[in-house]
């Protein structure tokens, strides 16, 4: 490698990104933890190393498709590659180790946007000006979830966005002569439902699917934590009549365990043929289907229900990739991510429908419909609402406001489940779990303030 080559700038290569991306292909399968690319192929304008660390994702073929892509990538690049898979609910306290040791990975991915970090990272706005040059615009979804209007900085980059329909079994829904298209209708079944054997299954616990799911819920009602604005919007009598209500489908319709779940309970509550009802992303579908459990062929997915406020659904997960300030590898973490960002359609495709791209030109929604339409399993066409679910009620984290600091705070601590739990298990009257939440998030967004982070 020349000396110039050595000096490339980091708008030069930025410029360049790409350029291996059509000899990086999908073939074979990695180690399901770990795996390490072969080291010095001469010729490359890139050297070294490069340290990432993600999720084991839960549909397995996905992973079984990253990790031989990063090693091609790594051949193609001269760049030594290795991609460390930890469990999902590990992920936020390693990257709270990272940055206190400021020593860790190059590239870090977590499942929704860790905004308080924003000063412990590079500004990512260079990648995602490179990648839409050829992948077309960042989806507004992805700006509110990573671009810090008031710090003006994009703290991440997302490389894809899951939608979260409601999964309810057919079979047993009719049963009770009833669909869950509404809350209302969610509340009347649940009674049935339970006395059947088959409880609701949203959870209320302090992990990441029960926030998902109980910060639709609020939204479904108008309850929103912040405005537009980015400030506190929480204490109001939406707010207190969604708590009541969701402490009304427990009362009725579900059992105490979902107060001690985590994020693999709602799917195995499904699992056992148990579960009538959950959100979730379709992994609940297709672990079923790759099993050949009896129901599968009963497992529908819709948008959530509609509540007084109408349907409005939050994305389950958010895919997001941070390259730390103290990387050793910068160059080398932001040319992978270009290209990664670019394999998006392939990346939706081995993960079976469960990833979908965040830049408009990458798979577009009709060719995505398209794929799903042709989806062998049963009920024909079951996943074809993915598209709609994703393009009219899926929502950023902090809707109508913008992810930042504070509202990553706030989610990251688990104050909603909290809120509703605590009604929910008698402790306290909706009015009073609302009142306390607000003075915690109030709490929490005055120390953002202060920083001028908010």
């Amino acid at each position: 490698m020349s000396e110039e080559e050595r000096r490339l700038s980091r708008r030069e290569l930025l410029k360049k990104a790409g350029a291996g991306a059509a000899a990086v292909g999908a073939a074979g399968v990695g180690a399901p933890f770990a795996f390490a690319g072969p080291h010095k192929y001469t010729g490359r304008w890139l050297s070294g190393n490069l340290n990432a660390i993600t999720w084991v994702h839960f549909v397995p073929s996905y992973d079984a498709w990253l990790d031989p892509w990063a090693k091609a990538w790594g051949e193609a690049n001269d760049v030594q590659v290795t991609i460390d898979h930890i469990n999902n609910t590990l992920l936020d306290t390693r990257a709270a180790a990272e940055v206190a040791a400021q020593s860790g990975h190059d590239l870090f991915f977590n499942l929704h946007p860790m905004a308080s970090y924003y000063n412990q990272v590079i500004d990512h706005k260079d990648i995602i000006t490179e990648v839409e040059k050829s992948q077309g615009k960042y989806m507004p979804i992805a700006q509110a979830s990573t671009y810090a209007a008031k710090l003006k900085k994009y703290f991440a980059v997302s490389d894809s966005y899951v939608p979260d329909p409601v999964v309810w079994r057919y079979d047993i829904w009719t049963g009770v002569g009833r669909e869950p298209n509404t809350w209302e209708n969610v509340l009347k079944a649940a009674p049935k439902l339970k006395q059947a054997g088959h409880p609701i299954g949203i959870g209320q616990s302090q992990e990441l699917d029960s926030s998902m799911a109980l910060y639709a819920f609020l939204m479904c009602f108008g309850s929103f934590l912040q405005d537009e604005n980015n400030r506190p919007s929480l204490d109001t009598k939406k707010t207190v009549q969604a708590v009541n209500f969701m402490a009304q489908i427990y009362r009725v319709g579900e059992t105490p365990d979902i107060f001690s779940w985590n994020p693999a309970s709602n799917n195995n509550y499904l699992y056992a043929g148990t579960a009538s009802l959950i959100l979730n992303a379709i992994s609940a579908t297709r672990t079923p289907e790759s099993l050949h459990l009896p129901f599968s062929n009963d497992l529908w997915i819709w948008p959530i229900p509609s509540g007084p406020h109408g349907r409005l659904g939050l994305e389950h997960l958010m895919g997001c990739w941070s390259i730390w300030k103290f990387a050793q590898n910068k160059d080398n973490a932001t040319k992978f991510l270009i290209d990664l960002l670019k394999a998006g359609k392939q990346a939706t495709i081995q993960s079976q429908l469960y990833n979908f791209p965040t830049f408009e030109k990458t798979f577009p929604f009709p060719a995505i419909r398209k794929m799903a339409a042709a989806d062998p399993n049963k009920p024909k066409g079951k996943y074809t609402i993915l598209t709609t679910i994703a393009e009219k009620y899926t929502h950023n984290i902090g809707y109508p406001g913008t992810m930042n600091p504070a509202m990553d705070e706030v989610f990251s601590t688990f104050l909603i489940p909290s809120m509703f739990a605590q009604v929910s298990q008698g402790k306290m009257t909706a009015a009073q779990s609302v009142s306390q939440t607000q003075a915690a998030v109030k709490q929490i967004y005055a120390k953002w303030k202060a920083r001028g982070a908010v």
